[in-house]
């Protein structure tokens, strides 16, 4: 096993750098590295300063956000079910998320930080469900990662549909703004809305990193996780809560974006790291380092035309997701 070590950290905050600069640089047009210095210093013409202060910063502060949070999101709902599978999108936690968005979308809310809220409920909802589906199957949520994965496809399939009953006699303007939330993208990316996702993540997140030991704890298992004195079902309640904040707000921020909590903790794992606090802190800068650049790619691989993020990710996580699946049988 290879053990972590202090350079992966600076490796990691290097690639983070590296991609938020690609994400300045390359779209539509590509700038240089010197015209973006003299942007951002508010220097040089006027155009490519509200390119790159107004369009590509936010965005790229946006895009951060929601692989910061999706990552930690998954790390720590794949420790507290035990279950390497496991991540908002796929256990249904997103869907449930994005009926609430387009549910208050639909009724007049626009802004990110309120948005936040009913998608935080969805999401709560769609936690529930799916560890309910689980149950009804005969199965703790734990026990069988199969069982919570079909939970989780039902309660998305469920999502989906409410989704589109309550689309049925929208305003083209709702639905043209329900597909976006459908699809995933940062391509409306704001500093208002990075801002408020950069709240709902720097709290959730340090409220994850302060829960850490007790994720490491429930990992053991649940008679374990007892016997060393833990309160498995509060501790459980309260990881969940936390990551369904997560998923809620990244859902209202960009819409759907999956597999990102899927494949950012096995890659941190793959480093050597076991611990939780440092897992979720590893999570969250390859997250936003992932997320960045598959943004980039989003922008650039068909130009003229934009690629949906949520395509972007599902196309390198739907393989991973596969290989996975494969393993854990």
């Amino acid at each position: 096993m290879i053990a972590p070590r202090a350079w992966h950290w600076l490796a990691a905050l290097a690639l983070l750098l590296l991609a938020g600069l690609a994400g300045l640089v390359f779209g539509a047009t590509t700038i240089s590295i010197g015209e973006i210095a003299s942007a951002l210093g508010g220097t040089g013409d006027e155009t490519t300063i509200t390119i790159v202060r107004s369009l590509r910063a936010p965005r790229v502060a946006l895009a951060a956000m929601v692989g910061a949070a999706l990552a930690m999101s998954g790390a720590a709902l794949q420790g507290v079910l035990r279950n390497p599978l496991a991540e908002p999108y796929l256990l249904g936690v997103s869907g449930g998320a994005a009926v609430g968005a387009v549910l208050a979308f639909g009724m007049g809310m626009q802004n990110t930080g309120s948005l936040a809220i009913p998608a935080f409920a969805g999401a709560i909802a769609a936690v529930a469900a799916a560890l309910l589906v689980a149950r009804a199957a005969g199965r703790t949520a734990r026990g069988d990662p199969r069982t919570l994965l079909m939970a989780g496809v039902i309660i998305g399939a469920f999502a989906n549909a409410v989704i589109m009953v309550a689309l049925a006699n929208a305003t083209s303007d709702t639905l043209r703004g329900s597909l976006w939330w459908m699809m995933g993208s940062v391509a409306d990316a704001s500093w208002v809305g990075a801002l408020w996702l950069g709240l709902y993540v720097g709290i959730a997140g340090v409220v994850l990193l302060a829960f850490a030991r007790e994720i490491d704890v429930l990992a053991l298992g649940e008679e374990a996780a007892a016997a060393l004195g833990s309160n498995v079902e509060l501790a459980t309640r309260r990881i969940f809560l936390v990551s369904a904040l997560l998923a809620g707000a990244t859902v209202a921020a960009a819409g759907l974006v999956g597999f990102v909590g899927l494949i950012v903790p096995h890659i941190v794992r793959a480093l050597g790291v076991r611990r939780h606090r440092r897992l979720v802190a590893g999570s969250a800068l390859i997250g936003a380092t992932l997320v960045i650049l598959a943004d980039v790619v989003a922008r650039t691989a068909l130009p003229p035309s934009e690629l949906p993020l949520g395509a972007v990710t599902a196309l390198i996580g739907v393989p991973f997701f596969l290989f996975q699946l494969a393993r854990s049988r």
